[in-house]
Formats: structure tokens, sequence, C-alpha cells
């Protein structure tokens, strides 16, 4: 099995910063700093796997089962997007994004603290090199530290999204959903669906880590080192790692978002009773629904997020290369 030696922070060709290398023997790799350092990863993370365009998602996986001859809702993607810009105007489109715009910077620097921890982990020695099984394990590490940020900000999310579709106007804004949540609930109202959302974004995050490292390694050429990719692999390698994350990433999301949303008491069992009613009344086909509106995003989101962290990675290390 192909290793994956542990590269440096990728150098971006098009933003030359004065550069003070020097060799890490293990690696064999010019880098200023192990890149599994964590510390450094959790000041720059901040990754957009779930941005504009959500709405769409949100209300393609959530709309109802119509009735014998009574058209769906949404008949796809685009007219989702149609019928959304139409009725609530260009606001419609970002509806309910204002928690999880909150939590993103924290959330995804708290992700790529995790990954980076995840490997240093596996590693017995400095000069260890980690498989892709492994660095499946690791992003899956980072999954699971984001989720305690995330629950709420999706539960919120998916709330406020909804509402505009049925006419309802229960919540003012997050923090009132957030308020009556928890007036109503408690704690485990404002996190409801948090197994779920560790069913989403910890294999998920899995694939995300690892096929970006393996495109990256696939993307350098010959005789050359992965920290001499140019802008426009690294972009590619990013936005097809977000395609990937989201292959693995939508049907326990179109669970979440139903189970999210339900009425109190709907799904006494959790996600098994949710599955249940998806399979039985729509078909295996319905734990994919809203994957054109997801695919058409995650790839330039995930492939800008790439490009961003590795520029940041890449500026911190020049500004201090000691930490």
């Amino acid at each position: 099995m192909h290793k994956y030696t542990s590269p440096p922070s990728t150098v971006i060709t098009s933003f030359q910063l004065p550069q003070v290398r020097f060799l890490c023997n293990p690696c064999k790799a010019k880098f200023r700093t192990c890149p599994t350092q964590p510390e450094r990863r959790i000041l720059v993370g901040g990754k957009p796997r779930k941005t504009g365009g959500e709405k769409g998602t949100v209300r393609l996986q959530t709309q109802p089962k119509p009735q014998p001859g009574q058209p769906l809702l949404y008949s796809g993607t685009f007219d989702c997007f149609r019928k959304t810009l139409v009725g609530e105007g260009v606001r419609g489109l970002y509806r309910g994004m204002a928690a999880p715009i909150i939590g993103v910077t924290p959330m995804f620097a708290v992700c790529f603290f995790g990954f980076g921890l995840g490997k240093r982990l596996q590693q017995r020695k400095p000069d260890d090199v980690l498989t892709y099984p492994q660095l499946f394990a690791a992003g899956m590490l980072s999954g699971v530290f984001t989720t305690a940020i995330m629950a709420p900000g999706e539960r919120i999310k998916c709330l406020l999204q909804i509402q505009a579709a049925t006419g309802e106007t229960k919540y003012s804004g997050s923090l009132d959903c957030a308020k009556q949540l928890y007036r109503e609930a408690g704690i485990r109202g404002v996190y409801k669906g948090t197994v779920l959302t560790l069913m989403r974004d910890v294999p998920a995050s899995g694939m995300y880590f690892m096929t970006y490292e393996w495109l990256k390694n696939i993307l350098t050429p010959e005789g050359k080192s992965v920290s001499d990719l140019s802008v426009p692999r690294i972009l590619f390698a990013g936005g097809l790692a977000g395609i990937f994350n989201w292959a693995v990433a939508i049907p326990p999301d179109v669970l979440k978002s139903r189970f999210q949303t339900a009425p109190p008491g709907k799904y006494p069992n959790g996600f098994r009773d949710v599955l249940r009613e998806l399979i039985r009344e729509e078909g295996v086909g319905s734990l994919y629904k809203g994957f054109t509106a997801v695919m058409i995003r995650a790839f330039p989101a995930n492939a800008a997020c790439f490009l961003g962290f590795e520029v940041a990675m890449k500026f911190l290390n020049w500004i201090a290369p000691g930490l």
C-alpha cells in the first residue's frame, strides 16, 4: 500500500513569501514545522463545507410526500431555487445561516486541530509515516471534535429554513429559535440530532481529509515534492475532496434534517424510525435527496477552502516559524 509521508503545508506558488526553510529528516521535505502540529492548524482552520445554497438542500430533504394526484412541492434543485428566489428574494436563499456562520470559524478550526491531533496520536515516533487508513482515522477524529459546535447550529438552521416554506413564523431569528428550543425541551432540545450529526460528520470527515492527501500525492509530478503543487492542482484536490466528503455525508444528512425538523415525539426510536419511514414511503433514492444542490456547491466551496488553508499555513509559517 502506498504510504503517505506527512508533507509540509503546501507551498502556493502564486503567493511567494520570504522562504526560511530547513530539511526535515523524517520526510526529506523542506518545511518549517511538522504539519501534524494541531496547535498550528487550529489557528488557520475554517472550511466552508456547508455554506450558501444550503437552503435548497434542506427544503428538498424535508419536503413531505405529496397526496395522491398532487405534484411535489419542489420538482428538483433548480425548481426549489426558483420558487425560493421568487417567493422570498435573495435573502431567502440564506435564511437560517446566521447560526452556522457564527460557529464556522471555531468549528472548523477545531476540525483541522482534530485532524492534526489524530495524525499525531498514531505516530509512535515523529518520523512515522501514515497510511491512508490512518489518515482516514485522523479525519474521523476531527468529525467528533466538531459535533459539539455543529449540532446546535444545524438544528437551528434547519428549523428556520423550513418555517418559511410552511408559511408559519414561529422563530424570528437564530437567537429566538435557540431560546425557544431551550425553554421547551432544555439542552436536549437544542442538541436534538447530535447522533445523526456524528453519523454524518465522522465518516465524511475521514473521507474528506484522506481524499485530499491522496489526491495531492497523485497530482505531484514524478521527482517533485508535494510542496511544489500549483494553485490549480490544490484547487482540484480540494474540490474533489469536497465531492467525496458529501458522497458519504448525504444519506445521514437527509436523516438528520428530517429528524431535526420533525414535531416532538414523531420519531420515538430516533434515526431508525426516520430511515424506515423514508425507505417505506419513498425508496432508497430518497436518501440522496438534495444531491444536485450539494454537489453544485461542494467543489468550488472546498477548493477555495483548502487553498485558503494552505495559504494561511504558509503565512503562519513565515510570521511565526517557531510556533
